[in-house]
């Protein structure tokens, strides 16, 4: 998978590329510890994962994870105090993952932040964990238990925990939170996680990097295909709904001048760069669906039947996917089930 950016970003990427490489040129290999350290032509690792540079100081690492397929998006925080890491990706992607890191900065890992419970935003905690140090840790005293509280904390909503249960416990979520909001200070900018309560799950955080502008999503957001609600793990059509509107009102748009490019980036756990036009849009699709499965369950439809009807038609071309993990049906079913939910 290959990560894309629109149209009037990729043409900036290709400029930044290149001013990279001259400036290597003119200036060897001295490193700013706030830019980016290599070009993007010349960042993907072997493993087929890519660096795009989004921000100065924030980057996503995406692409193939190896073995098991594709990882979720993976973002980048890097600067004086260390690395803050948005979702750690897959267990096979993380050995790459980890190399791609260390590529943008020699500067310790910090923060691991979990978007929410999935195996490929998930997967590879304990591995990035272990390679970061915690802020402060050579103040505490030795000992084989001090050393294990040495590695990057890894935070998340208190749910992620939950749902990572049966799961290696090295991965699991080290500082975990129940309310709306938590908020730190890391390298010059003030980064928010927001809880968004029964939208993708009943985990899920976005992270908000308010100096750099640019908001990662999570699996709220996904471009590529339909929602994917997760009604056994508290996931709701109504929640993910509410969690896009936030997101639309968190991020900003350029204007009145349209044509700098300016304006909140939002990555999704998945697929391209997006902005706030892309949110809103994805959003009104949602709630157009969502409303015409909820009529259709007012004049007495079964399920079979509301997908019979097709709610979703007019977007299956751009979002449908007929086979794999998370078909049209699928999305239909989890809309129904939450809306029939709520009713009882």
């Amino acid at each position: 998978m290959t990560i894309r950016s629109p149209a009037w970003r990729r043409a900036r990427i290709v400029t930044v590329a290149a001013s990279c490489v001259a400036l290597v040129a003119l200036y060897g290999s001295r490193r700013e510890p706030l830019q980016a350290t290599v070009p993007q032509s010349a960042a993907a690792p072997s493993n087929s994962l890519e660096i795009l540079e989004v921000r100065p100081t924030v980057f996503v690492i995406a692409g193939l994870g190896g073995p098991g397929g594709d990882t979720a998006n993976v973002g980048v925080q890097a600067g004086e105090d260390g690395v803050v890491v948005v979702d750690a990706g897959s267990a096979a992607a993380a050995p790459g993952v980890l190399d791609a890191i260390k590529r943008l900065s020699q500067k310790p890992i910090r923060y691991i932040i979990d978007t929410g419970p999935d195996a490929d935003h998930v997967g590879g905690n304990e591995t990035i964990a272990n390679a970061g140090e915690k802020i402060f840790a050579g103040a505490l005293g030795g000992g084989a238990q001090n050393a294990a509280e040495r590695v990057a904390p890894i935070l998340a909503a208190e749910g992620v925990l939950r749902h990572m249960a049966k799961s290696p416990a090295g991965g699991w979520p080290t500082e975990v939170f129940h309310y709306s909001r938590k908020s730190m200070y890391l390298n010059g900018e003030a980064i928010e996680v927001l809880h968004q309560p029964a939208a993708h799950t009943d985990s899920d955080v976005f992270a908000f990097f308010r100096r750099s502008d640019v908001l990662f999503a999570g699996d709220v957001l996904d471009t590529r295909q339909f929602p994917v609600i997760d009604v056994e793990r508290g996931g709701s059509i109504q929640g993910e709904i509410a969690a896009l509107n936030r997101l639309a009102e968190l991020a900003v748009v350029s204007v009145p001048v349209v044509t700098r490019e300016a304006g909140t980036i939002v990555v999704p756990g998945h697929g391209r760069l997006c902005d706030q036009y892309d949110v809103v849009e994805y959003r009104d699709m949602v709630t157009i669906i969502r409303d015409r499965v909820r009529d259709l369950i007012k004049a007495g439809r079964s399920l079979s039947e509301v997908k019979a009807a097709q709610p979703a038609k007019g977007y299956m071309g751009r979002y449908g996917n007929p086979g794999g993990a998370w078909t049209t049906d699928h999305f239909i079913e989890a809309v129904y089930r939450s809306l029939a939910r709520e009713k009882s």
